[in-house]
């Protein structure tokens, strides 16, 4: 069997170009300012649910991009999520990413405090880069304690809220969907039970790879 397309970049483009293909024939039809994060979720996932399910409040990528431009850090609540984002983009955006989840200080603040190191590191982080684009893709505590944080002053460049699992999820997102709305904090939430940290981590690419201008594999120095 021949391969068609072998090289990174001409899979990456073909991929790219299906995923529009069928977009077209699903008559879904993404804003252009949404439509690098939708592709690059459905790129990572080929699931096409998150065409639909993916919610943006007003301006969130443009928010989310502007912030990345500036060098504004990452927090993510799991090291898969931030082991998946480019270094090479933030490097050339002067930003930085850190997941406190397994810092050894965390786990202990946990014990102390009677709660999950998903609580304990957010509440770190709401300390040490308060500015921060808060990516959550595992952990819907994490989403609820930065709404206990917001409602006490935090105000972060973003929140990327696409928790998967069964316990909490659901509610947890469209909480703080709903407090992002009320505060005017840039977000974008996979509702329902879907998502994790590929999501979280093909969202910050999307975004990361718009403010870099290396959305095109090319920029990245792929053959």
């Amino acid at each position: 069997m021949s391969m068609e397309f072998t090289r990174p970049s001409e899979i990456e483009r073909a991929s790219l170009n299906i995923i529009r293909q069928e977009l077209s024939q699903f008559g879904i039809l993404i804003p252009e300012e949404d439509r690098a994060v939708v592709e690059r979720v459905i790129h990572a996932t080929a699931d096409f649910d998150y065409a639909r399910n993916l919610i943006f409040t007003d301006g969130a990528s443009s928010a989310g991009i502007d912030a990345l431009s500036n060098g504004t850090p990452i927090v993510t609540d799991t090291n898969m999520a931030a082991a998946g984002v480019s270094k090479q983009a933030l490097a050339r955006l002067g930003s930085s990413l850190s997941c406190y989840m397994a810092d050894p200080e965390i786990a202990q603040k946990a014990k102390e405090e009677g709660t999950t190191r998903a609580v304990a590191s957010i509440r770190y982080a709401a300390a040490q880069v308060p500015e921060a684009v808060f990516a959550v893709g595992n952990a819907p505590t994490a989403l609820l304690e930065l709404e206990k944080q917001i409602h006490c002053g935090l105000r972060p460049a973003m929140i990327i809220a696409v928790p998967v699992g069964f316990v909490n999820v659901v509610e947890a997102k469209e909480r703080i969907l709903a407090c992002c709305r009320e505060f005017h904090i840039p977000c974008i939430a996979a509702l329902g039970q879907k998502g994790g940290s590929t999501v979280a981590a093909a969202i910050c690419n999307a975004l990361v790879y718009s403010a870099a201008e290396m959305l095109d594999p090319a920029e990245r120095g792929w053959n």
